[in-house]
């Protein structure tokens, strides 16, 4: 039906197009740490952000499924009751989240979507070099 050139032609210009549109998609925001957060929250409040940092020591609560994520110096309420987690979620470990900022009256507050952690056994092997 088609000849060899018409489909080599075909096949190439489907490329084209995919890869096009693949660039003219909006990028992907850039993974902002809780101290980039908390400079300037108003700005990012309602937005769909993907935030890092490490779970403060002892603040998981499994009852509200909240716990506070920190940066250098500033610190975020994580509510991850609608999240979909990789598990691992431990104190002091470093997590990657994807959500909402919100204001709850006075309090900053992370409504994550997804929470991503961070696998400990890759350190450990490294630093046993």
């Amino acid at each position: 039906m088609f000849t060899h050139r018409t489909r080599l032609l075909l096949i190439g210009a489907v490329l084209t197009i995919a890869l096009a549109s693949t660039l003219l998609l909006e990028a992907p925001e850039a993974t902002r740490s809780v101290d980039d957060v908390m400079d300037s929250p108003e700005s990012l409040e309602g937005r769909e952000i993907a935030i890092r940092g490490e779970v403060r020591d002892g603040t998981i609560d499994n009852t509200a499924l909240t716990f506070i994520l920190h940066g250098e110096s500033e610190e975020l309420l994580v509510d991850f009751s609608n999240a979909q987690t990789t598990g691992g979620l431990e104190d002091n470990r470093t997590i990657y989240a994807e959500g909402t900022l919100v204001l709850d009256g006075e309090l900053w507050v992370f409504k994550a979507d997804v929470i991503k952690t961070s696998c400990p056994s890759k350190y450990e092997d490294a630093a046993e070099e």
